[in-house]
């Protein structure tokens, strides 16, 4: 598992945050329980599986919702 923080452009309300929260918390790969959302810091935390799924795709996957994602950082957990 790898984790990931994904910077995101500021988050215009908090539906915001649950629609995403929830988009990638059912992508498979994603470990759906390492899933957090910071409204104010507009920032995504996850782990995930990169044999499964690359954080390229967890970024097109929040940009297909109309969210830009302006900066993405990848570690080994």
């Amino acid at each position: 598992m790898k984790q990931a923080i994904l910077n995101l452009e500021s988050l215009a309300c908090p539906s915001c945050l649950t629609k995403i929260e929830t988009a990638v918390k059912t992508t498979e790969g994603v470990a759906a329980d390492s899933v957090k959302v910071y409204f104010n810091a507009s920032k995504v935390k996850l782990a995930f599986d990169d044999s499964l799924l690359s954080i390229e795709e967890v970024k097109k996957n929040i940009e297909s919702m109309g969210y830009q994602v302006e900066k993405t950082k990848v570690k080994e957990n």
